[in-house]
């Protein structure tokens, strides 16, 4: 796991934070994301997840190398919602349809 540290660092450099602001936005501690770095640890999923959103990724290019740009981006919008269709709302629901149905208005 020593190329996801690699891709870590990279991106963590290149979006211009500190692994302690990365630590607040994924919620662990400074020491977890040094440890990732190193590679001495592998992060949980959510946790792995967490760390994608906040360097603007996908968990697929932290641990595989794989760029956002090959992922199909309308599989990866699929698996985005059906992740978290139980937490939207109604009208979350509604706005996705009619986003994909290019319908403007309700």
């Amino acid at each position: 796991m020593a190329e996801m540290g690699k891709r870590m660092r990279s991106l963590i450099e290149k979006k211009g934070i500190s692994q302690k602001e990365l630590a607040e936005m994924v919620g662990c501690t400074e020491a977890a994301i040094s440890h990732y770095i190193k590679g001495d640890r592998v992060p949980r999923s959510k946790v792995l997840a967490k760390i994608a959103i906040a360097l603007d990724t996908t968990s697929d290019y932290l641990i595989e190398g794989i760029p956002v740009d090959s992922i199909s981006e309308l599989g990866y919008a699929k698996k985005l919602i059906a992740r978290n269709v139980q937490k939207m709302s109604v009208s979350d629901k509604r706005e996705i349809l009619n986003l994909l149905m290019g319908d403007d208005h309700e």
